[in-house]
């Protein structure tokens, strides 16, 4: 029988070759990573990332039932979309460019709202005069901002309240032209019927405002106001309306502190107004004119007491307007204004460049009283360019006369175009202060030292 034979069996160095190899296949990385991917489907998991911020949510009008055809009441569609931006909080509401939204009068609340919002407008915002809402005949306000922090309002739009609509009917006179002699009688365009007319953007108990880049136009009265507000900045605006326009004020201060303009280019009515209660106000490359020039005031109407303190106006430029930078009181009010820096100012063509007018009236005459809001500690320096009717206007009142009037480095000459007839030299009464050289023309007319 033939001897059957066995599995072949390695011999001892074959046996250590085979157990040093597998040793070897076992202790490798790639063994485990094979091994674990017949466990699973999925490749293995990879540790999330935290998510970075996220950027503010959009709410563009449009997606809230805008049309922007110019005649579409979108009054709700933009309260809508407000509403609903106002829930995510550092959000921002659109009206895109390239539409023209109309709008009647609304009122963008932030009790409800988390901070930091921002108003967009990239279109045009026309005021919609067929709007039912106008018919009250009590509506001041078209575009209101009301307890709001935070808020920007930005864009390269516009936003146009159609003011002809109202300037119509507000009854207007010929002495609108606001213009003051020797015995003032400058008329406040308030008595042209404009108080019910509405002021095209107002910010209410605001803080934190930031306001850029937008243009606001024809505004049926102020175009934009700050009521009660803290830390508001103004950057590269453009605001204008026509000039014979009643009681357009271009930036309205009331109320309000910590105020910051500049880089803005204004035309109406008072370029920029500042009103009782406000202080810190810094004021820098503004560009005003035509209209009524840079004004504090008027204060102290009815008897009423105003303070407004620490007033800084810097390299502003105005162009043919009735004044350059004015200070403006009533008779019988109390209170004062204090702390006021006016320097690197340029008029040109400006009838009264420097102004302060404690006998401020609305009408052709005026009853004297004696009660004042006091003036003092105002400095004037580095005022240059050339005057169509008196260089320096000083009438301080006689119970409250002005104190600590500081004029230095002035160079004012008559316009060409001005008519010699017009002109007249400064003008003082009860203004006390001092001069420091160069002054031209000779202010004369300050007196020296306390009354």
């Amino acid at each position: 029988m033939k001897e059957m034979k066995g599995p072949r069996i390695p011999n001892a160095s074959a046996n250590a070759t085979l157990f040093f190899l597998l040793l070897l296949l076992l202790s490798s990385p790639f063994f485990h990573q094979c091994v674990a991917g017949t466990e699973s489907s999925h490749p293995p998991a990879v540790p999330a990332v935290p998510p970075s911020p996220s950027s503010s949510a959009t709410f563009s009008v449009l997606r809230h039932g805008a049309v922007g055809d110019g005649a579409t009441d979108d009054t709700k569609a933009f309260a809508d979309a407000w509403s609903a931006a106002c829930a995510v909080g550092a959000a921002t509401v659109v009206a895109p460019a390239g539409y023209v939204f109309a709008v009647g009068p609304v009122v963008f609340t932030g009790d409800s709202c988390k901070a930091n919002m921002v108003f967009q407008v990239d279109g045009t915002i026309l005021a919609h005069t067929g709007s039912t809402a106008w018919r009250s005949g009590d509506v001041g306000q078209w575009l209101e901002f009301k307890n709001v922090t935070g808020l920007t309002i930005q864009g390269s739009g516009t936003v146009d309240g159609q003011g002809s609509h109202w300037w119509s009917r507000s009854g207007r006179s010929e002495e609108d032209d606001d213009d003051i002699d020797d015995a003032p009688t400058e008329l406040d365009t308030d008595r042209a019927g404009t108080s019910n007319n509405p002021t095209a953007v107002r910010v209410f108990q605001g803080a934190n405002v930031t306001v850029t880049g937008i243009t606001i136009r024809n505004s049926p009265q102020f175009h934009i106001t700050f009521d009660t507000c803290r830390a508001v900045e103004v950057r590269g605006v453009n605001i204008s309306s026509p000039g014979d326009s009643p009681n357009t004020d271009g930036i309205h201060l009331t109320g309000s502190g910590g105020v910051s303009v500049h880089h803005a280019t204004i035309a109406c009515d008072d370029c920029i107004s500042i009103q009782d209660g406000c202080s810190d106000v810094f004021i820098d490359s503004v560009g005003c004119g035509p209209g009524h020039g840079i004004s504090i005031g008027g204060l102290g109407k009815g008897g009423t007491t105003a303070v407004v303190s620490n007033i800084t106006v810097q390299n502003v430029t105005l162009t043919r307007t009735t004044t350059g930078v004015r200070i403006k009181t009533w008779q019988g009010g109390s209170g004062s204004v204090k702390d006021v820096r006016f320097s690197g100012v340029q008029v040109s063509a400006v009838k009264k460049p420097i102004v302060i007018d404690q006998y401020y009236c609305d009408h052709t005459t005026c009853a004297n009283q004696t009660s004042a809001v006091a003036v003092a500690g105002v400095s004037y320096r580095e005022v240059a360019g050339t005057f169509t009717e008196r260089p320096v206007y000083l009438a301080c009142s006689d119970a409250k006369p002005c104190t600590g009037i500081h004029l230095a480095d002035i160079r004012l000459a008559p316009a060409k175009d001005g008519g010699d007839d017009d002109l007249h030299g400064p003008f003082c009464w009860k203004a006390h202060g001092d001069v420091v050289q160069p002054v031209a023309p000779p202010v004369d007319c300050l007196m020296a030292g306390p009354p």
